[in-house]
C-alpha cells in the first residue's frame, strides 16, 4: 500500500514537472515568433517607404541608376525572403538592401538640392530609424533563438522538444559585405 503511495507520488511529479517542461517550451517557441513579427513590421514599413525614396531621387536625372537599381531589386529580394520567412535568404537579402541605402545616403552628399529636398530628409531620417529598430529587433530575434534551441537541447527538456518535433530555429546573420564600412571615394569615382 504504502509503495503504491510513493510509485504514484513519483508519477505525479513526473507529470507535473513534464507539463512544466513543454509549457516552458512552448513560451520559448511563441517568444521566437513574436520575434520575427516584430522585425516583420518593421521590414514592411521600411519596405513601404523604399519606393518613395527612389522616387525623390529620380527627380534629379543625374542621380546614379545604378544605385537605385540595386536599392530596388534588394528590395524585392527581402520582400520575398520576408514572406516565405526564408531566414538565410533575408540575411543575405537584407545586406544588399542596407549596402544600397549606405550607398544612396553617400552618394546624396554629392547633390545638393537633393540634400536640401524636404521630402528626401523626411524619408531619409523615417529609413534610418526603421533601420535602427530592425536593428535592435534582430538583436532580440537572435536572442530569442539562441535561449530556444539552447532550452529544446537540454536534458530533460530535449526529450519533450522530440516527442513534439521541436525543431532548432536559425540565427538571422548577415554577409561580412554589409559589416564593412562604406568606401565613400569609391562612389565619386
Amino acid at each position: 500500500m504504502t509503495g503504491g503511495l510513493i510509485l504514484l507520488g513519483i508519477c505525479i511529479v513526473a507529470l507535473g514537472y513534464g507539463i512544466s517542461l513543454y509549457n516552458h517550451l512552448v513560451s520559448l517557441k511563441h517568444a521566437v515568433s513574436k520575434a520575427w513579427a516584430n522585425i516583420d513590421v518593421l521590414l514592411k514599413q521600411r519596405h513601404d517607404e523604399l519606393p518613395k525614396l527612389v522616387e525623390v531621387c529620380k527627380q534629379y536625372k543625374q542621380f546614379e541608376q545604378e544605385t537605385l537599381q540595386r536599392v530596388i531589386e534588394a528590395r524585392s529580394q527581402v520582400q520575398s525572403a520576408r514572406q516565405g520567412q526564408d531566414i538565410a535568404a533575408l540575411g543575405k537579402a537584407e545586406g544588399m538592401l542596407r549596402m544600397g541605402l549606405g550607398n544612396i545616403f553617400a552618394v546624396a552628399e554629392a547633390y545638393p538640392e537633393l540634400k536640401a529636398n524636404e521630402n528626401f530628409m523626411q524619408l531619409q531620417n523615417r529609413i534610418t530609424g526603421l533601420e535602427n529598430g530592425i536593428a535592435d529587433r534582430r538583436e532580440l530575434y537572435n536572442e530569442s533563438v539562441n535561449i530556444y534551441n539552447v532550452g529544446i537541447e537540454q536534458f530533460p527538456a530535449v526529450l519533450i522538444a522530440n516527442m513534439f518535433v521541436y525543431q532548432a530555429r536559425p540565427l538571422l546573420e548577415f554577409s561580412t559585405a554589409e559589416k564593412k564600412d562604406v568606401n565613400i571615394n569609391s562612389l565619386f569615382d
